[in-house]
C-alpha cells in the first residue's frame, strides 16, 4: 500500500501529458496540491508512553478501535522489544506485540500529508482508527495476520547503529477517510520472524504535513527529511513494491519508473517517468553488504506478462539483468565506479554504471549505481551463447563464465589443485546438463595441471595453451592498482568462448572493488604498499595460479611492459585524479542527501581504515592514496627477468643485403604483444629516423630502410646501428649495418 498513490499519480501524469493542466488542477481542488506542505510536524514520538499486548494469544478482535478499552494492557516508553540497545521497555521474546498511542488532531483541514517512520525487526502492520495506513514484511495488504504468523524474511532495525528509520507515506485518499478531529488511535502489531529470533524491534513516528504556518504539536526529529520537493541534476529511479518486503530471494514482483532529463538537466520528483516506467521483479543482493542498513539490490525488467523485457535503462544497452549497487561503507560513493572505467578504458570490459537516486516505497535511500549484471551477452561478456542441447563438438567449448568465490552447495565445484571454489555463474549449474559442467570443470583442471607441472614455461606445451595471457596480466594491474583485499579469492570472473572463436580462458570483468584503493583496515591493505598476492598481506589464501604465472620470466616481463604502458596515458595520475575530481563534481549535490539519510560521515563503519568528516575528505583520501600505490608500484616492480628463450620476448636478425646501397629488410620475431621502438643511430649514438614505435602483436615482423634519415635526406655512406627495444625501452638489441 505505503507509497501506491504518489507512484500511480506519477504515472498518470507520464501517460496523460496532454491533459496535465485539467489533471493539476483537479488534483489541486479536490484532493490537495502535491506541493501545498508549509512544514512538517510530529505528532507521535517513539519515547511516548504506549500500551502493549504481548501475543502469547490472539488479543480482541476490537484492539485496533478507538473504543477500545486497554486498561488491561501492559504499558512502557518506546521502543519496546527485546536483543537490541533500542528498547526502552524489554519484554520476553515473542513472535508478535501488539500495541496502541492515543494521540489528538486539533484541526484535520490542515493536514496535507502523514507519514509513519518505522524501524522494525521484522515486520508490522499499521492502523489507524482501524484503518490499515502501513505494512512492511507480513501478509498481503487487508489481511490481519494472526498472533503465531511470523515474517517473510530477517529485517535488522538501524537506529541504534545511528540510522535512519524507514519512511511510509500514508495515502492521501486513506488518511483522509480514518483521521478524526480530535481522538485518535494508533495501533500497531509487530512480528518477529521466528520465536528463536534474538530481537525484536519497535520505534515508531507519527509526523504530518501542515498546510499554513501555524504549530500545533512537536518538532520533527533531528533526523527528519522530506524529499517532496526532490530535484537533482542524476536521475531518480522510484521503485514501489506495494508494501512487500524485498526479501534476499527470490525476487518479488514490483513497479519502476525512472526520471531522466538528460546530461545537465534537472530531474524533480514530480517529473512523469522518462527511461523506464513498467513491472520489475527485485531481490537483495550481496553478502557482508547485507548487513548494512543501505541494501543494494538485483532486478529485472519484465513485460506485463511477466516475460524478460530486453530495454536500454539510462542509456546503456538493452538487457533485462540489473544491480542497483548501494555504496555505503564507500564513503567516496565510486570506487567501483572508478574501478569499470578503467578497466573500459584499458580495452576490457566491465560493466557500465550510471549514478541515481533512489526512492523506494516513497522512502529516500539515497546515492545509488545502476549498473550492468555481469553474465553473457552481446553488450557484456560477448561469448556464444551455450544453450541446453549444445553438448559435442565446438558448441560445447563454449561459452562459459565461471567465477572464483566462497564454497555455496549447488552452485560449482571444488579444485583440490589449487583449494580453490569454482561457480558455475553463466549459465548457472541448474542450467547446465551434465556434459556441459564437465567440460569447463575438465578444462579449467586441465589448465592447472599443466600450471603446476615441470613444463609450464613452454609455449607450446605449458599453460599459454589454455590462457589469454594478455587478460590476465590486465586483471593483476586492475587488482593491483587498487590494492583490492578480495581480489584472486572471491569475486573474481573469467570466462571461455568457444574454440572456434577464441577458446582460451579470459581473466574478467572486474567486479567489488568497494573494499579496494585503502578502504580495508584488515591485513594491511589500508596501506598503499605491498602485493595484494603477498601472503604476509593476505586476509585469506589465494590460489596457486598468480605466483606460478609471476615466476616465468615471460609473463612477468609482459605484466611489466603493459604497466609501463598503461602509466604513459590511461594509468596518469593527473588523468586518475582528474577523472576523481569530476565525479566528485558531479555527486556534489546529491551526497549530501545521501549523507543526511545516511548519517555515517565522521562515524567508522566496517571496514574502513580512514573516516573522514567531510565528503571531501573521503574523496582527497581517495586520490591521495592512489596517488602513493601509483608511486609505490613504479619503484616496486620486478626488473626485467632474461626470458629462458630470447624467442619469449623478442629476436632481432641480422639486415640484408649488408652492405647495401638502395635499401635493405630488417626483420625480428617477438614473442608476445608489446610495445616495439626501432630506431637507427649513428656511430656517435645520435638517433638518425625511428623506423617502428608502436605496439605490435606477437609474430615474425620485416621493415624495409632505404637510408635516408628522419627528414628524407640520403645519408652518407659508412657503419650505422640499428636497435631495436621491446616495453618502456626496458629490453633491447642492437646489431650494425653498412651503407655504401
Amino acid at each position: 500500500m505505503s507509497g501506491n498513490f504518489l507512484f500511480q499519480v506519477r504515472k498518470i501524469l507520464g501517460k496523460e501529458a496532454p491533459f496535465f493542466p485539467i489533471l493539476f488542477f483537479l488534483f489541486n481542488t479536490a484532493t490537495g496540491s502535491l506541493s501545498s506542505i508549509d512544514h512538517w510536524e510530529t505528532v507521535i514520538y517513539s519515547n511516548q508512553t504506549w500500551s502493549y499486548y504481548i501475543g502469547t494469544s490472539e488479543p480482541s478482535l476490537h484492539w485496533r478501535e478507538l473504543t477500545f478499552d486497554d486498561s488491561s494492557w501492559l504499558r512502557g516508553i518506546g521502543g519496546i522489544g527485546y536483543g537490541d540497545e533500542d528498547d526502552s521497555t524489554s519484554i520476553e521474546p515473542c513472535t508478535a506485540l501488539y500495541l496502541r498511542i492515543n494521540f489528538t488532531i486539533f484541526d484535520t483541514s490542515k493536514i496535507e500529508k502523514a507519514i509513519l517512520h518505522v524501524d522494525y525487526d521484522d515486520g508490522f502492520v499499521a492502523y489507524i482508527n482501524d484503518v490499515e495506513v502501513a505494512r512492511a514484511n507480513i501478509g498481503v495488504v487487508g489481511d490481519h495476520p494472526p498472533y503465531d504468523e511470523t515474517t517473510l524474511t530477517d529485517h535488522e532495525a538501524v537506529m541504534y547503529a545511528g540510522g535512519v528509520p524507514e519512511g511510509f507515506r500514508i495515502n492521501r485518499q486513506i488518511l483522509k477517510g480514518c483521521l478524526n478531529q480530535g481522538n485518535n488511535v494508533l495501533a500497531m502489531q509487530i512480528h518477529n520472524v521466528s520465536l528463536e529470533s534474538s530481537d525484536l524491534s519497535s520505534t515508531t513516528f507519527l509526523s504530518v504535513g501542515i498546510n499554513d504556518s501555524t504549530t500545533a504539536y512537536h518538532p520533527t526529529p533531528e533526523w527528519f527529511i522530506m524529499y517532496e520537493d526532490l530535484a537533482s541534476n542524476l536521475p531518480i529511479i522510484v521503485i514501489n513494491t506495494h508494501g512487500e518486503e524485498i526479501p534476499d530471494e527470490p525476487k518479488i514482483v514490483a513497479e519502476m519508473g525512472i526520471i531522466n532529463g538528460g546530461p545537465g538537466g534537472r530531474n524533480a520528483l514530480d517529473d512523469p517517468f522518462s527511461d523506464y516506467d513498467g513491472r520489475i521483479t527485485i531481490e537483495i543482493r550481496g553478502n557482508t553488504a547485507q548487513m548494512f542498513p543501505k541494501k543494494a539490490y538485483a532486478l529485472e525488467t519484465q513485460n506485463a506478462n511477466g516475460d524478460n523485457n530486453n530495454v536500454s535503462l539510462l542509456g546503456m544497452p538493452a538487457e533485462n539483468d540489473w544491480i542497483l549497487y548501494a555504496p555505503y561503507s564507500d564513503k567516496s560513493l565510486m570506487r567501483n565506479v572508478l574501478t569499470f572505467k578503467l578497466a573500459n578504458d584499458i580495452g576490457r570490459y566491465a560493466p557500465r554504471t550510471r549514478f541515481c537516486e533512489l526512492i523506494l516505497n516513497d522512502d529516500y535511500r539515497g546515492i545509488y549505481v545502476l549498473m550492468e549484471k555481469i553474465k553473457r551477452d552481446r553488450n557484456r561478456v560477448d561469448i556464444a551463447e551455450l544453450e541446453p542441447e549444445d553438448t559435442q563438438g565446438d558448441q560445447l567449448t563454449g561459452g562459459y563464465v565461471v567465477q572464483i568465490n566462497w564454497d555455496e552447495e549447488g552452485r560449482g565445484w571444488f579444485s583440490s589443485i589449487s583449494g580453490t571454489n569454482f561457480h558455475y555463474h553463466h549459465p548457472q549449474q541448474e542450467d547446465l546438463v551434465p556434459v556441459q559442467r564437465e567440460y569447463i570443470k575438465n578444462f579449467i583442471t586441465e589448465f592447472e595441471s599443466v600450471l603446476e607441472g615441470p613444463d609450464y614455461r613452454d609455449p607450446n606445451l605449458g599453460y599459454r595453451r589454455y590462457i589469454d595471457v594478455s587478460s590476465f596480466v590486465d586483471y593483476i594491474i586492475g587488482c593491483e592498482l587498487g590494492r583490492n583485499s578480495d581480489s584472486y579469492r572471491i569475486s573474481t570472473f573469467m570466462y571461455k568462448d568457444r574454440d572456434s572463436r577464441d577458446g582460451e580462458l579470459h581473466m574478467g570483468p572486474q567486479w567489488d572493488f568497494n573494499l579496494a584503493y585503502g578502504n580495508q583496515d584488515e591485513g594491511g591493505f589500508g596501506e598503499p604498499y605491498h602485493w595484494s598476492w603477498d601472503p604476509e598481506y593476505e586476509l585469506d589464501p589465494i590460489n596457486f595460479w598468480w605466483e606460478r604465472l609471476r615466476s616465468d620470466p615471460a609473463f612477468s616481463n609482459q605484466l611489466v611492459a603493459r604497466w609501463e604502458e598503461l602509466r604513459e596515458d590511461i594509468l596518469a595520475r593527473d588523468r586518475i585524479l582528474d577523472y576523481i575530481d569530476s565525479v566528485a563534481l558531479v555527486l556534489d549535490e546529491a551526497q549530501q542527501r545521501n549523507y543526511e539519510r545516511w548519517p555515517i560521515l565522521g562515524e567508522h563503519v566496517w571496514p574502513n581504515s580512514f573516516v573522514g568528516e567531510t565528503y571531501q575528505e573521503e574523496v582527497d583520501f581517495l586520490k591521495n592514496w592512489i596517488t602513493r600505490r601509483l608511486e609505490w608500484i613504479d619503484e616496486n616492480l620486478p626488473e626485467i627477468q632474461t626470458p629462458s628463450s630470447p624467442s619469449e620476448v623478442f629476436a632481432l636478425h641480422h639486415n640484408y643485403p649488408n652492405p647495401f646501397n638502395t635499401f635493405t629488410t630488417i626483420d625480428y620475431d617477438l614473442g608476445r604483444d608489446v610495445h616495439v621502438k626501432l630506431v637507427i643511430y649513428d656511430l656517435l649514438g645520435r638517433a638518425v629516423t625511428t623506423l617502428v614505435d608502436r605496439r605490435e602483436e606477437k609474430g615474425h615482423k620485416t621493415v624495409t630502410w632505404n637510408g635516408v634519415d628522419q627528414s628524407g635526406r640520403r645519408l652518407s655512406s659508412g657503419v650505422y646501428l640499428y636497435e631495436i627495444r621491446t616495453g618502456r625501452w626496458f629490453t633491447k638489441s642492437t646489431k650494425m649495418l653498412f651503407l655504401k
